[in-house]
This record gives structure tokens, sequence and C-alpha cells, in this order.
């Protein structure tokens, strides 16, 4: 069984009343139940994290280091300023999916370029709440961990 941490930075507490024309209006908590129900029927574990506090996120991601096999992370507003991030998710030696609800690269200036990009296994970006589902099935393939009713890429 693969076991997956899900992380959420800023301001993700508030999705489906912040920014609705951006983000969407689906809540954290219903992609929570999402990532649940997927993980349950693809014999998976997680569990899923959100905080506003860029060192709470730190030590989640250290704590990682012991018994998660892929994290995956919507660093929200610290995608675009924080090293102390960076270099924690570089001491995570296995894989790390950055997802993005929005097409950062389609975006303001200030919301285009992710630093933390440089440390991670895979970018998905402009799915909207679905580009969890699809981190999931890309730490699970990559682990060669997809169950049979799931297809498998070439």
């Amino acid at each position: 069984m693969i076991r997956l941490m899900i992380l959420n930075g800023p301001n993700l507490n508030l999705l489906g009343v912040r920014e609705p024309h951006i983000y969407g209006t689906t809540t954290l908590e219903a992609i929570r139940r999402s990532c649940e129900d997927f993980a349950q029927s693809a014999g998976a574990s997680m569990s899923f994290h959100q905080s506003n506090h860029e060192g709470a996120l730190v030590d989640l991601i250290q704590s990682a280091r012991e018994g998660v096999d892929a994290l995956i992370i919507n660093p929200a507003g610290y995608s675009f300023t924080s090293v102390a991030i960076f270099d924690a998710m570089k001491t995570f030696e296995r894989p790390i999916y950055e997802v993005h609800i929005s097409n950062i690269h389609a975006r303001d200036e200030l919301h285009r370029h992710s630093i933390l990009s440089a440390a991670v296994t895979a970018v998905i970006a402009g799915l909207g709440p679905y580009g969890y589902i699809v981190a999931m099935q890309a730490a699970m393939q990559r682990a060669g961990k997809l169950p049979p009713n799931l297809p498998r890429s070439a």
C-alpha cells in the first residue's frame, strides 16, 4: 500500500469563497473527501493537511521523511516565496508532486513562476481540484501501485 501525504498552503482553507473566478467554488473539505475516496478505492493510505504557517508546513515535510512514499503539495502563495519549504522538500528523497488549482503559467507575473518546482518530480497545474487526484494517480503509477482497474501508461 502506498502512503501519501497531501499538504495545502496558506489561504486554501478559504477555497470555495476566495476568488472563485480563479479557484472555483469547491471547498478544501470537498477536495479532502474526494482524495480520501480515491485513496480508499485505489488501495492507498493518505493524510491531508492545511496550514497558513510556513514553519508548520516545513515540519510536516520533515515528518514525511519517515513513513510516506510520496508527497503531494499545493504550496499556494509559498510557491513563489519560500526558500524554507524549498529546502525542506529537497530533504524528502521520494517523489513530490506540486499541485496548483489554477494554471499559474497563465496568471499575472507575481503568480507565474513557482520557485518550488525545481525541487519536485512533477507539476500539475490548471486542472482545478481534479489535479489532486491526478497527482495521486501519478504517485501510484511511479510506485507501480496503480490498481488493475486503472489504465497504465505506455
